[in-house]
């Protein structure tokens, strides 16, 4: 979020017009005062026309970082640390649930490259529309007889959901469309602050967000990576099922506040962060705080390698 505050205040002044600028104004005062982009964007509600310039200049911000890992993998230099922790996971008939937050498309990238099919339920290659029944049907692989009848036999497959929009989607006239090439419409992300609540409840965003909170729902754990519990499209469901006793793992560099008051207050979620030092893994539980010292287990690709690939 810091890069795309600063990507923001040297690029928007130029993308906007003198009557959009009182607008910016206020915004960028609050960045430059270190207030965070979402506490920006909530404090100042853009209009249509600057929030279509936001959106512009957050989608070619991450389209290049996303292009140079992509680059990197495709050239074998890098594994994505998804792709090696899926194989551990277990794999149901429905599909592994994939939440998120994230516009980039690294968890499509991960699970192909770990030989799984993909749900993104969306139908089509170059110009594929909101489809969710045909998405998953379209995963089957043959037809199997069974003394009642028959049974669809589906890939082992992922169900990437993704409640703030993708780079690879697009408003197009005759509705959400997703598509891999650039095609010079607008980019169907939603950027941080108020106006996300407004476009969430607009399609595909709404599809992705209802298909979330059920798999969030029904699901009997979680593994929760770098997600800070600041996002009320997803943590009402999550934090009702923790308050329920379901039991969560949560990996990330560093809690927020409100991702350790849960952490500390929650039956069975476990939190491991960075110690001071990095060098170390704080555990934080019900049971207050501990320190594992050396390990990095609070890194994704530690945690594979030292814990399920020991």
């Amino acid at each position: 979020m810091g890069k795309l505050a600063d990507h923001l205040l040297e690029n928007v002044p130029n993308r906007i017009t003198s009557e959009v600028q009182p607008e910016w104004s206020p915004i960028a005062s609050d960045l430059k005062n270190n207030i965070d982009l979402e506490s920006a964007l909530s404090r100042n509600r853009p209009s249509d026309a600057l929030e279509a310039v936001i959106v512009e200049l957050t989608s070619k911000l991450i389209l290049e970082a996303e292009r140079q890992v992509i680059e990197q993998v495709v050239n074998g230099n890098k594994t994505l640390r998804l792709t090696r922790l899926i194989p551990h996971l277990l794999k149901p008939e429905n599909g592994i649930p994939i939440v998120t937050t994230n516009y980039d498309r690294l968890v499509e990238v991960a699970v192909e490259q770990s030989g799984l099919s993909l749900n993104t339920l969306f139908v089509g290659q170059h110009f594929g529309r909101l489809d969710p029944e045909s998405s998953h049907l379209l995963l089957c692989k043959r037809i199997d007889k069974t003394k009642t009848g028959v049974k669809l036999n589906i890939s082992k497959h992922a169900v990437v959901l993704k409640p703030h929009g993708s780079l690879d989607w697009y408003q197009h006239h005759s509705g959400p469309v997703r598509c891999p090439f650039p095609l010079g419409l607008q980019r169907l992300i939603i950027t941080p602050g108020l106006n996300k609540y407004r476009d969430g409840y607009n399609k595909p965003f709404d599809s992705h967000r209802e298909r979330a909170n059920r798999e969030i729902d029904k699901a009997s754990r979680y593994l929760i990576l770098g997600f800070g519990f600041n996002d009320a499209h997803l943590q009402t469901h999550l934090e009702s099922e923790l308050e329920r006793g379901k039991p969560a793992l949560v990996l990330t560099h560093s809690l927020t506040p409100h991702a350790e008051k849960l952490a500390k207050g929650s039956g069975r979620l476990t939190a491991l962060c960075a110690a001071p030092d990095h060098l170390g893994t704080k555990v934080i539980s019900k049971n207050g705080v501990e320190s594992i010292p050396g390990a990095s287990i609070w890194d994704l690709g530690h945690f594979i390698q030292d814990v399920l690939e020991p």
